[in-house]
């Protein structure tokens, strides 16, 4: 995801649950590079839309609601100004982590009781190992759903939270570009955190 700085792997691209079938919504926290930013989360199965509170700068301006689709390998900038769709190529800076289990787990450590996102949770020290880099993360693990609520690096300035997690069906329009507008595909990356 943008301004992320993820270094999660395709693979942990399951749901919450780690069933890729999922549908949910929930409110969205994520820190990188000092920066804080906010926004409705929308997951169905291997699409999420984000619809970011501020927006994302782009080279072209402000997006409102970014569209990832892992299935097209694909990034959609919806700019509603402006009644644009920037498209740019999936890389893992748009990837956001939902599994429990994290891609490259070597240790697992339970620290104690927690709450995170209003609910309570389990406290864990993590150690990853991701092509010879070994990464520390604390995670908070919902009791009662078994669900990821909150990471955070204690290696770098990084973190992502999920509060008010609501499992429904959400509608097939939400991860696709919007009717009218115009696309324009980009062969790079074109935005950061706004």
């Amino acid at each position: 995801m943008v301004g992320m700085g993820s270094s999660f792997a395709a693979g942990e691209q399951e749901s919450l649950s780690g069933a890729s079938d999922i549908e949910f919504s929930a409110r969205l926290t994520w820190r990188s590079g000092g920066k804080t930013s906010k926004a409705q989360l929308f997951v169905k199965g291997d699409r999420y839309r984000i619809e970011h509170m501020g927006g994302v700068r782009t080279d072209l301006g402000y997006a409102g609601v970014t569209i990832i689709r892992l299935d097209k390998q694909k990034v959609w900038y919806v700019l509603s100004r402006r009644r644009l769709v920037m498209a740019v190529p999936l890389t893992v800076d748009y990837l956001l982590p939902f599994t429990v289990r994290l891609d490259g787990e070597t240790a697992r450590t339970l620290i104690g009781d927690a709450f995170a996102g209003g609910r309570p949770a389990k406290l864990f020290e993590v150690v990853v190992d991701r092509s010879g880099r070994r990464e520390t993360f604390f995670e908070w693990v919902d009791i009662e759903r078994d669900v990821l609520l909150k990471l955070v690096s204690q290696d770098r300035d990084w973190a992502v939270e999920y509060e008010h997690i609501v499992y429904s069906t959400q509608p097939e329009f939400y991860f696709e570009p919007p009717l009218g507008y115009q696309r324009i595909e980009a062969t790079e990356k074109q935005a950061e955190a706004g």
